[in-house]
């Protein structure tokens, strides 16, 4: 099955030991150079039009730089992002200064004005603490929608994760060469799975390697639809952005959008 082609931007790590990680937001974009954000940001909308109507008003869950965000403006909506990290926060503002960006936890966050769509890519849902604090944000999702808005948002099932697998791309920068590892552990019960991060660093004069492991939650498709059932009306994709297919009931990732009630 696939596995999150990203290095997390919603955890806070202690990386003082590490000169190469001592701001992992000077390295995000880099890290997430494969990703297709215009795709991503294409195929939700396209759902949110299938699902919520004419309404623009979005926000974007740990947003990270907010490429998600760019896109959204750029395809008319008013958008917005929250994230838990400040310098992430900063360069967002820097790629969209039309957008507002506020210092919140996912797991339990507000807003001003209910919103047509709230959006959370990269399987990044993951990064709540824990199934209460994955409640806790699916209620705070709740809350702040509009009657019919839309929660647009990527998950993989702990019970399809293979630990064997990972996704690796290489990139360049001011004379340094990067290889970015990732892949999915789950031990095979409970509520932690985990993201394992590699990092190779070489230049002329040394090669750095940084390896880290990033606590997540783990929960089935079935556990999590009895979590959304309260407050949705769920609809499960496949996990392709360029098509809108229904999911098969065995892949592993999916693509959930929920309708609030």
């Amino acid at each position: 099955m696939r596995h999150p082609k990203r290095f997390g931007s919603y955890y806070q790590a202690n990386m003082s030991a590490n000169a190469l990680y001592t701001d992992l937001s000077g390295y995000y974009d880099l890290m997430c150079a494969d990703i297709n954000y215009q795709s991503q940001s294409h195929g939700i909308r396209r759902l949110h039009q299938i699902f919520g109507g004419d309404g623009k008003t979005h926000l974007d869950l740990a947003c990270g730089t907010g490429p998600h965000v760019r896109h959204f403006i750029d395809l008319g909506y008013q958008s917005m992002g929250l994230d838990i990290n400040q310098p992430m926060l900063n360069r967002a503002s820097i790629r969209c200064p039309e957008a507002q960006f506020s210092l919140q936890n996912m797991s339990e966050f507000s807003v001003a004005e209910p919103l047509d769509l709230i959006t959370c890519f990269l399987y990044s849902i993951h990064y709540n603490d824990g199934l209460e604090k994955l409640k806790a944000c699916i209620a705070s999702v709740h809350a702040a929608l509009k009657t019919d808005g839309i929660f647009c948002f990527n998950v993989v099932d702990k019970n399809k994760i293979n630990n064997d697998l990972f996704v690796q791309h290489n990139a360049q920068q001011d004379g340094d060469s990067f290889t970015f590892r990732s892949g999915w552990n789950y031990g095979g019960e409970g509520d932690k799975q985990s993201l394992k991060l590699s990092i190779e660093k070489t230049n002329a004069a040394a090669t750095q390697i940084w390896n880290d492991e990033h606590p997540m939650v783990a929960f089935s498709f079935s556990e999590l639809l009895e979590t959304l059932k309260p407050y949705f009306d769920v609809h499960v994709f496949e996990h392709d952005y360029e098509k809108i297919i229904p999911w098969d009931q065995t892949s592993g990732n999916a693509i959930f959008t929920c309708v609030k009630i």
